[in-house]
């Protein structure tokens, strides 16, 4: 069975969880989140903890769920107490970043800007036009979020121009050599 799926999760104080059925939703400091979980998974609750427990137990296609499942929960509990953050870099001549209400204005180098739509949830925040920082309860949206516009254009290997998360390290390669005459 998976190691990370029997570790219980603390309920921090000031959230709270409900369980209903095979949906669970956590209500916190920071938002609400809701999520349905698989059906060979039960959610249990007492004071001050949540654990996962298998349905069946024998069942090696249901064994899957149990450690993700886990994890799941538990970043919907950090998020609505803590939440989450993730940071993009924009590298490059005249690239740069504004928000304006619930857009995201990108100029990456094209003939146009890029307007990227914020999703519900996610709070967004520019900085010296170059750093974008993206904040929120929901990690699997703030992810998603931040490889949608680093999507737009990714770093190159010569230069590394491009969006990249602020962790990121480009390995860049060497360019042509000039030739012998």
């Amino acid at each position: 069975m998976s190691r990370i799926g029997k570790a219980p999760i603390t309920i921090p104080s000031g959230v709270e969880v409900k369980i209903d059925g095979h949906t669970v939703s956590v209500k916190g400091p920071k938002g609400t989140l809701s999520r349905s979980l698989h059906p060979s998974v039960k959610l249990l609750k007492d004071a001050s903890h949540l654990t996962v427990a298998l349905a069946n137990p024998e069942s090696l296609e249901d064994r899957k769920y149990f450690g993700l499942s886990r994890t799941l929960v538990a970043n919907m509990v950090e998020g609505v107490s803590k939440g989450f953050q993730k940071s993009l870099t924009l590298v490059g001549v005249g690239y740069r970043a504004a928000v304006a209400g619930n857009d995201l204005q990108l100029t990456l180098g094209f003939s146009h800007p890029v307007v990227h739509k914020i999703p519900q949830g996610i709070t967004a925040s520019v900085d010296k036009q170059t750093v974008i920082l993206l904040s929120g309860p929901d990690k699997e949206l703030i992810g998603q979020t931040a490889a949608d516009i680093r999507g737009y254009r990714p770093p190159e290997p010569y230069h590394g121009k491009g969006v990249r998360y602020s962790d990121e390290v480009i390995a860049t390669k060497v360019g042509k050599a000039a030739g012998k005459k």
